[in-house]
């Protein structure tokens, strides 16, 4: 990984748009600080796209496109995207699956979450589960202690066994049936929403992350930042990111934005 200073100032004229991943990435700590959101304000008001791309529930990416400074969100790890419809005063929703097969795949996980809870001490269901679609949302630090790295891949190695796709977080393991990830629904969401074939115009768009379930945006994104905790994760990256940040977390993020806007980090 190239430090951030390393992409050409070339390159950061011509980004149209900005994907950021957000626990760890946006928040610190768990908290998403005053710098961080300033920050996507920013983003926008010097006419960039900005579309977040989660693991998060869909509960909160309902709040999220409503309420946040942003023009859509891809949530639950590619399960779907949404965005507000400020002329329809709307809410506009599109999932991968239908209802149906949602609520069949949810079914078809009370036994996978049953075994791993039961198999792996001090895991738990994450606490934002209730607001899930379409996946399993197993904890193993952001509200129980830290698990070793062994009981992670034991929850990783339940939901393969059953047939479930699974994904570390940098708080959890996310798991759902079917071979969608963060990647495959922002192509979708940037052909159907703004007619942009991302296979061809990537290099235009940057992505920031920090953990293994961003590692198709890395793959794929020319223009692929880590915030510095992604060297936490090591060689469990199945891709890195091109570029890394000095600053970790949220303070990445916003080193991030000031080098796009060109102000020196620390200024308004």
């Amino acid at each position: 990984m190239k430090p951030l200073a390393a992409i050409p100032a070339a390159v950061m004229q011509s980004i149209r748009g900005v994907f950021c991943d957000i626990d760890d990435t946006l928040t610190s700590q768990g908290k998403l600080g005053a710098g961080a959101y300033a920050a996507l304000e920013r983003l926008r008001a010097g006419g960039k796209l900005v579309i977040p791309i989660t693991g998060r529930p869909a509960g909160w990416c309902d709040h999220i496109a409503r309420m946040w400074p942003v023009d859509a969100v891809v949530g639950e790890n590619g399960a779907f995207y949404f965005y507000y419809d400020s002329a329809r005063n709307r809410l506009m929703q599109r999932f991968l699956f239908d209802a149906a097969a949602r609520a069949a795949n949810r079914e078809r996980m009370i036994a996978v979450r049953e075994r791993i809870l039961r198999e792996v001490p001090g895991c738990a269901l994450a606490s934002d589960q209730l607001y899930r679609e379409a996946d399993l949302a197993i904890d193993f630090c952001e509200d129980v202690p830290r698990l070793p790295l062994a009981a992670v891949d034991r929850i990783v190695a339940l939901m393969q066994a059953a047939g479930m796709t699974a994904k570390i977080s940098s708080i959890h393991v996310n798991g759902w049936f079917g071979d969608y990830d963060k990647l495959g629904m922002t192509r979708i969401l940037m052909q159907e929403r703004y007619g942009v074939d991302l296979a061809r115009d990537q290099a235009q768009y940057l992505f920031i992350g920090d953990s293994p379930n961003d590692a198709p945006m890395f793959s794929f994104f020319s223009n692929s930042v880590g915030v510095a905790n992604v060297a936490d994760f090591g060689t469990r990256l199945d891709a890195a990111p091109a570029y890394v940040t000095t600053a970790r977390s949220g303070d990445g993020f916003v080193e991030m934005v000031d080098s796009l806007l060109r102000r020196p980090t620390g200024m308004s």
